[in-house]
């Protein structure tokens, strides 16, 4: 059950009183504290589900605080407050797991609606947590009869061990001694004329009162001396046996017994008896049919979970996984995990299953990883260790929730938050240029200065050409939309869009070049939305050539050709490069390899431009090495709506 506890810090008290009293009509339990540095003394006592805090704080921001939060107390969630102007600390913050963020003012509904999707985040957290507590209780409990049985049964090799001590004990079996009476194991005395001379009351309980009969009589698969028991074996060898035998009831029924044997010597030397001790194996064979049936249950339940489980050990390598994981992963019994489905060359930053090594504790985090079909999902991932007998940490099984939905509906609504607020910044800025070459423009006029004109219009054409995106980003996020294509000439269309950004190629001291044939054909386009996905591309081609490297030539090629039909465009660079990591990753709403530089929304509008048209967009890339985007348009297309700000499935 939640216990719906909040924690706001923010630096404002009126804000904190009426938000406060605002939030606990949501139902919430809610303190209160003034700065970063109070809500961290305030949660040694205070465990609240949900942080609220402020970004921009005195002593210790909100930044500052949610990492705190975060190392220490993972389980938190914390949601951000944020001005119009902090907008790259609120998408830095979401870096750092934050769970969401609100702009001020505040609006009630959009509080209660981001509060109550982190409470069911939290929930499904906690569903997690205590399916795999489940699984270890299940797991030791089984474990620790095991044990139990497997001390009886070494009890009895330790009779085994002290059977020629008990040469002496023959005489006490005859008369009925106390001491073999009171023993919770069938034994007996036999002759060298395989006899049975002795035995104690819980044999003759058992199989009745079988002195005088052969030795082999109370075995069920032995009929005669022809065929050995372990006490004619004993007189034969002259050493003690142990064998897995079954006796015959007085009833008829079969008892399973472990045998051991041991001879027992006359005062010449001789082998005149030998002592027979059998230990019941009835119990330990049920408790061992159980756990094989417990362990099939279990691995039914380990199977048919609604999650990815692995095992690994402590060096990484996966030494188990269940059928869901097999059905959409490459088998990696032996590989490591951060190789087999993560893609990367080195572990993880904060490795949940690590950290579980080290600390013994469960551990949480999210990640992205990719199937064997190329399709990437989002994973809430949970570790937990699993102990030997003697409680050391052998292995950490890790479960893997997919929140993909989940994540994908809270992008959507975080990116119109996030555009709304983030246009009114761009649009101050763009303004206050547009004013600056407009200036520069009539100052140029004015005093016929060419120079001066030249350089205001190509201000002037950027800025323009800046609004245009945003505009188109707007109509993009705001709602669903009909592409609205037109016949164009194909090879026209290519060489004005890749025109587009010569001059900052040109700044940037990039090589580029154009292959695009006089005859491409025609093809259908919403030309507009399909220009602006293009320049993205070439865009971040120049982006990637930035770097300067001692004696290399960064280049940038254009080229476009027909291909069964289609209009296939490639986009090469010889910049950094990407590892597979960030190629699986590109394509994601918020994901930017640029640190602040990007924003993490140009690639994803661009791909969903493109699977409007119909087409695809395959990605070549190695570091180092630079990168080719091919992008596959079919010649006709028919219209379809923006796909909802779906995640690219392509590698």
């Amino acid at each position: 059950m939640l216990g719906r506890k909040l924690m706001l810090v923010d630096d404002e008290e009126g804000l904190r009183r009426f938000l406060g009293l605002t939030i606990m009509d949501f139902g919430y339990t809610v303190e209160t504290a003034e700065n970063g540095e109070a809500a961290l003394k305030l949660l040694k006592t205070f465990q609240p589900d949900i942080i609220l805090t402020d970004i921009k704080m005195p002593r210790m921001d909100g930044i500052d605080l949610l990492k705190a939060v975060k190392s220490d107390y993972p389980h938190i969630e914390v949601i951000m407050l944020t001005g119009h102007g902090d907008m790259d600390l609120a998408i830095e913050s979401l870096k750092f797991e934050a769970a969401d963020f609100i702009t001020k003012p505040v609006n009630d509904e959009v509080l209660e609606l981001s509060l109550e999707r982190v409470m069911e985040k939290i929930l499904l957290k906690r569903q997690v947590r205590e399916y795999t507590e489940n699984l270890e209780r299940l797991v030791e409990d089984k474990t620790r009869r095991i044990i139990e049985l497997e001390r009886q049964n070494a009890a009895c090799q330790v009779v085994e061990s002290m059977s020629e001590a008990l040469s002496s004990a023959a005489d006490e079996i005859e008369t009925g001694s106390s001491m073999f009476n009171e023993l919770p194991c069938l034994v007996s005395i036999h002759n060298r004329y395989l006899e049975i001379v002795a035995t104690n009351k819980l044999l003759k309980e058992r199989l009745g009162d079988v002195v005088g009969k052969n030795s082999f009589d109370i075995y069920s698969d032995r009929y005669s001396a022809g065929n050995a028991c372990p006490v004619q074996l004993t007189f034969e060898t002259g050493k003690g046996q142990r064998s897995k035998e079954t006796f015959i009831a007085e009833n008829g029924e079969e008892i399973p017994v472990t045998v051991y044997t041991a001879p027992i010597p006359n005062k010449n030397g001789e082998i005149e008896l030998v002592l027979d001790i059998s230990v019941d194996m009835t119990e330990l064979k049920r408790l061992r049919d159980e756990l094989l049936e417990t362990q099939y249950k279990f691995q039914r339940l380990f199977d048919e979970a609604p999650c990815y489980i692995s095992v690994q050990n402590p060096d990484y390598t996966i030494s188990e996984v269940n059928r869901r994981f097999k059905d959409d992963f490459d088998v990696p019994i032996g590989l490591s995990c951060y190789s087999a489905y993560k893609h990367r060359e080195t572990p993880c930053e904060e490795c949940p299953v690590q950290r579980t090594f080290r600390d013994g504790e469960s551990h949480q985090m999210e990640t992205v990883v990719t199937t064997r079909n190329g399709e990437r999902k989002n994973m809430l991932v949970w570790s937990a260790p699993l102990r030997n007998a003697y409680g050391d940490i052998k292995q950490v099984m890790e479960m893997s929730t997919d929140i993909t939905e989940i994540r994908r509906l809270q992008d959507h609504l975080t990116s119109l938050g996030f555009m709304l607020g983030s246009m009114s910044h761009g649009v101050k800025g763009m303004l206050t240029a547009l004013d600056g070459g407009i200036y520069r423009l009539e100052s140029g006029l004015r005093k016929s200065d060419a120079q001066r004109v030249s350089d205001a219009t190509k201000t002037l054409k950027d800025v323009v050409g800046r609004v245009k995106k945003m505009v188109l980003d707007i109509l993009y996020y705001a709602k669903s939309r009909e592409i609205e294509t037109e016949e164009i000439q194909a090879s026209q269309f290519l060489r004005d869009t890749a025109a587009l950004i010569n001059n900052k190629a040109a700044a940037a001291g990039v090589a580029y070049s154009t292959e695009i044939p006089e005859e491409l054909g025609t093809f259908q386009i919403d030309s507009s939305s399909m220009s602006a996905a293009l320049v993205n591309f070439l865009e971040n081609a120049v982006d990637a050539c930035d770097t300067p490297v001692p004696g290399k030539t960064h280049a940038i090629k254009v080229s476009a050709c027909d291909k069964n039909g289609n209009v296939e465009i490639k986009i090469s660079d010889n910049g950094t490069g990407m590892d597979k990591e960030t190629r699986d990753k590109i394509f994601t709403l918020f994901f930017s390899s640029k640190g602040k530089k990007g924003t993490g929304i140009g690639l994803f509008i661009s791909n969903q431009t493109i699977e409007q048209h119909g087409g695809k967009i395959s990605v070549e890339s190695e570091p180092g090495e630079g990168t080719t985007f091919t992008i596959n348009l079919p010649r006709t297309v028919e219209t379809r709506k923006q796909p909802s700000s779906e995640v690219c499935k392509h590698n």
